[in-house]
């Protein structure tokens, strides 16, 4: 039914049909991509900030990721045309887990590593070639506990307290229960720590710390490990392959530019309150080719067939519109649109239910027929 929506937009070329988990995949994303819910963080924020002067120096934002470290990255592979069957790398094959836990400043620098392995003691063999300022921690399964979040948050405080410019300084983090306990919380307030916590599933727009980046550069280092023969990767090959990709990943430049892109540092809500409706809004980006359409489709007396050509018009007739303050014509107009969209949406729902009622009576008839 969704490929059938797509298909009655008349869009050229066709769009892609939508995965078979499209419903689920960004649901709850979606749910919370509210301007409401985004413009009520910015002035937490804001309304935080100026309360415990908080400068731009004192803010920042902590993740935590996973790897399975024998795992490679997704990638293309040159093979012969004439193989036969999908082609695969070899994996190494390793899926023990190791929790990396980073942290960024505004500024544009990064604090020393904080990393979980997994086992029960410390082996001298991880610290040779390592930061001597990095902290390695041990669970059962390489993920962070209660314990270990007050733990980094003592890590934390150890390497920022000295370079705090103002009085406070505020950390950005997301709703993991290892970093909403009570020991956290009362470590943070005796250390001048102001914690924010991000509103559900909105790191995708306000989180400046993203580790997509460490994680496909790590699983390049997997990849060219067993491109060496290496068929194992154990703790030691871990830490020395992120031990190369951290300071590639993490530049001043890429730091600030998270924490500009969402919002952040400088102070600018529209970074992200902007991007909402192209995230809400199932129609394809504008182009210079829509606009000269919806310029050639307004001028036009044709009445618009598809909701393409809706859209065309709308787009039209706002840009018209954006140079005159808000009136009830212009807001009859929205409304009217939308009315248009949703009734040629629904025609194209009943047509698509009507096609396959026709094709199954269809079927039933030959098969009704051959039993004669």
């Amino acid at each position: 039914m969704a490929d059938a929506l797509l298909a009655a937009r008349g869009q050229d070329p066709p769009p892609q049909p939508v995965g078979k988990n499209w419903v689920k995949f960004n649901s709850q994303r979606a749910q919370c991509e509210d301007p409401a819910v985004i413009a009520a963080w910015f002035k937490l924020v804001a309304e935080t900030r100026q309360t415990y002067g908080v400068l731009d120096q004192d803010i920042y934002n902590f993740n935590k990721t996973r790897f399975a470290i024998g795992v490679a990255a997704t990638s293309k592979v040159v093979t012969s045309s004439d193989r036969v069957g999908r082609a695969v790398t070899i994996q190494p094959g390793n899926r023990e887990w190791v929790t990396a836990i980073e942290c960024i400043n505004a500024s544009g620098w990064c604090l020393p590593l904080f990393v979980i392995l997994s086992g029960k003691a410390h082996q001298s063999s991880w610290y040779q070639g390592l930061p001597l300022n990095w902290t390695v921690a041990v669970s059962d399964n390489g993920w962070t506990t209660d314990q270990l979040g007050v733990e980094w948050v003592k890590h934390f405080n150890q390497h920022t307290a000295a370079r705090t410019a103002g009085v406070y300084r505020l950390l950005v983090l997301d709703g993991h229960s290892s970093h909403a306990t009570p020991e956290f919380d009362q470590y943070c307030a005796d250390n001048k720590i102001i914690t924010l916590c991000m509103p559900p599933h909105t790191s995708h727009l306000l989180q400046p710390l993203d580790v997509r980046p460490l994680k496909r550069a790590y699983g390049r280092e997997v990849e060219e490990l067993a491109r060496q023969g290496v068929y194992h990767v154990d703790k030691i090959d871990f830490l020395a392959a992120y031990t190369r990709i951290r300071p590639i990943v993490f530049t001043q430049q890429n730091i600030q530019a998270g924490f500009q892109a969402t919002g952040l540092v400088p102070p600018c809500p529209d970074c992200v309150l902007s991007s909402l409706t192209v995230a809400r809004t199932p129609s394809p980006p504008q182009t210079t080719t829509d606009n000269n359409a919806a310029a050639q489709a307004a001028e036009q007396t044709e009445t618009p067939h598809t909701v393409a050509e809706i859209q065309q018009q709308v787009r039209y007739l706002q840009e018209r519109l954006q140079q005159q303050p808000e009136s009830p014509t212009s807001v009859a107009i929205r409304q009217l649109a939308k009315s248009a969209q949703l009734a040629m949406q629904s025609a194209a729902i009943l047509a698509e239910e009507n096609r396959k009622l026709r094709a199954e009576n269809q079927r039933q008839q030959q098969k009704h027929s051959q039993q004669r």
